[in-house]
C-alpha cells in the first residue's frame, strides 16, 4: 500500500466521489458499500487458523501505514470493512488498503 505524499499523521486523502468508489467496486468482486461511507468484504477461509493469520497480516500492513480497518473475526472467515473516519467516507487510502486485503488473501 504505497501513499504518495503520506507521511504518518499529516495529510491524508479526501473523501471519494461516489462515482469512483462505484467503478472501483465493480472491478473488485467481493466489496461492497456498507451503507454510504465504508466499502466491506468478508473473506472466506478453511478454518480459524487460517482467518486468524489473515487478520494478523492486514493488521500489520494497517500499523505500518497508520490506517485501520474494522475487523469481524470467525470460524473460517474475517470481515472486513474500510473507511476513513476523518475524511467522512472512503478515500484513496481505503481502496489501497483493500487491495491489500485481497493480496494477503491469496
Amino acid at each position: 500500500m504505497s501513499h504518495p505524499g503520506y507521511i504518518g499523521h499529516m495529510s491524508r486523502p479526501g473523501k471519494l466521489d461516489a462515482a469512483i468508489v462505484d467503478a472501483w467496486l465493480a472491478r473488485h468482486p467481493g466489496w461492497a458499500r456498507e451503507d454510504a461511507g465504508a466499502i466491506v468484504r468478508t473473506f472466506a477461509f478453511p478454518d480459524f487458523a487460517a482467518a486468524l493469520a489473515f487478520v494478523v497480516r492486514v493488521g500489520c500492513a494497517a500499523e505500518k501505514h497508520d490506517h485501520h480497518p474494522d475487523v469481524a473475526l470467525g470460524w473460517g472467515k474475517a470481515r472486513i470493512l474500510w473507511t476513513t473516519h476523518d475524511a467522512g467516507g472512503v478515500t484513496q487510502l481505503d481502496l489501497d488498503a483493500a487491495e491489500a486485503c485481497d493480496r494477503a488473501s491469496a
